[in-house]
């Protein structure tokens, strides 16, 4: 990575994703200074994506938003979404990153849910509010978030997204490595 200043727009104007986009490039690329700008770019999936599709979708869609009206080095999205699988439901997020040349899609960690909440989910409700409402809590989702109710602060929205931003950026730093071809 050559240049010292680059920009990153960001698939929303959540603090807590803003802040994980930063930590993890700035982490990943040591010698360059980014510039992080969150926008409001539609997802035009659910308010809560409720399968892995659904939710990859949704940051796949803010990405191509964030492209469309606005010029940067970077752009990126993180979207949670919540998934009833074969061992139980989980909430987890899709990550998409993409810098003119290469798109990388990453996961984070699953965080079981407890079948009450995946429940109310089911019934139409966002994880952030059903949250607040058993934790009683004030917008976790732009905290903490479940990950931090349900692990004792232990992690958080912000630690989860960094890390899986993170796992996400190792074909930018190992270009060389990720083009290579198999004989």
């Amino acid at each position: 990575m050559s240049e010292k200043n680059q920009k990153i727009i960001i698939g929303s104007k959540n603090p807590v994703k803003i802040n994980a986009v930063k930590n993890a490039f700035s982490a990943m690329f040591p010698d360059v200074v980014f510039s992080c700008e969150g926008v409001s770019a539609p997802s035009d999936v659910a308010d809560q994506p409720m399968t892995s599709e659904e939710t990859l979708l949704g940051a796949e869609n803010r990405v191509t938003y964030a492209k469309k009206y606005f010029q940067a080095d970077w752009y990126v999205a993180i979207e949670g979404g919540v998934d009833n699988f074969n061992y139980g439901p989980a909430t987890f997020a899709y990550i998409v990153i993409d810098n003119n040349r290469h798109v990388q899609v990453g996961r984070s960690s699953n965080l079981p849910m407890p079948q009450v909440v995946y429940q109310a989910l089911c019934e139409g409700e966002e994880l952030g509010h059903v949250m607040d409402r058993l934790f009683n809590t004030d917008n976790i989702k732009q905290k903490g978030g479940a990950m931090a109710l349900l692990t004792n602060n232990l992690v958080t929205r912000e630690s989860v997204y960094t890390m899986a931003l993170t796992t996400a950026l190792a074909p930018f730093i190992n270009e060389q490595l990720f083009n290579m071809k198999v004989e």
